[in-house]
């Protein structure tokens, strides 16, 4: 793979075979973002987990305390006195069976979170198709299928994150933007990583984290010592 000149430099700063300790990894992926733009940062861990096994599947959610500098567009389907709750939450669509047509013909997915009270996801469970491949599904242990409306549209909105194994049991997550703080970044990650530690699954047997990697969204991956952990 041919890559840009920006890259070619900002891989330069970065010593393959090294494995850096928090501090000067998040500090080199920063400097390694030189798009026009506001470049993702995001971290991939490797784990040791087998996600073939129901009790070895990975996934929860968290804060990030300093956010990710994205704004999160939220749609809730909910009915009865949960609407109003949800819009004056701040959830920026509101519905229920209506938007079953929209999604599921006219391709609407003009959002990046799906919040659904217990008593919708017999309606949302039809959208199974087109939400679940994009990882849009609610699931009541990201949150996102809850009763405290209230509570899960302020949360998203405040910078919480899912996490969970893809199909090479690896979890991607953003954790900020370049244009963060190193503080705020090393705060955010320090965040995910306690959760994710704190998710080992009781029948893991040998290494959990196998190794961690941080990039921004044009950059070269900077790889993280997992010793401590």
């Amino acid at each position: 793979m041919k890559h840009g000149k920006k890259y070619n430099e900002a891989a330069k700063l970065i010593d393959r075979s090294v494995f850096y300790e928090i501090d000067e990894a998040v500090a080199l992926a920063k400097k390694s973002a030189s798009a026009k733009f506001d470049e993702t940062l995001e971290v991939h861990i490797r784990t040791g987990c087998d996600g073939r096994h129901a009790e070895q599947q990975i996934r929860g959610a968290v804060v990030l305390p300093n956010g990710t500098g994205k704004t999160v567009r939220v749609l809730v389907f909910a009915k009865g006195d949960k609407v109003a709750e949800a819009e004056a939450a701040g959830a920026d669509y509101v519905g229920g069976e209506e938007l079953i047509p929209k999604i599921q013909n006219d391709g609407w997915l003009d959002f990046d979170v799906v919040v659904a009270t217990p008593d919708m996801m017999g309606v949302v469970g039809r959208l199974g198709k087109v939400l679940g491949p994009k990882g849009l599904m609610p699931n009541p242990k990201a949150g996102t299928v809850t009763m405290d409306i209230t509570k899960a549209v302020n949360d998203i909105k405040a910078g919480k994150i899912e996490y969970r194994l893809d199909k090479t049991n690896v979890i991607h997550c953003p954790i900020g933007k370049a244009s963060f703080t190193e503080e705020q970044i090393k705060d955010n990650l320090q965040t995910l990583l306690d959760a994710i530690v704190k998710a080992r699954p009781a029948t893991l047997k040998g290494q959990y984290l196998k190794s961690i990697t941080l990039a921004s969204t044009m950059g070269p991956g900077v790889k993280v010592s997992v010793a401590k952990f």
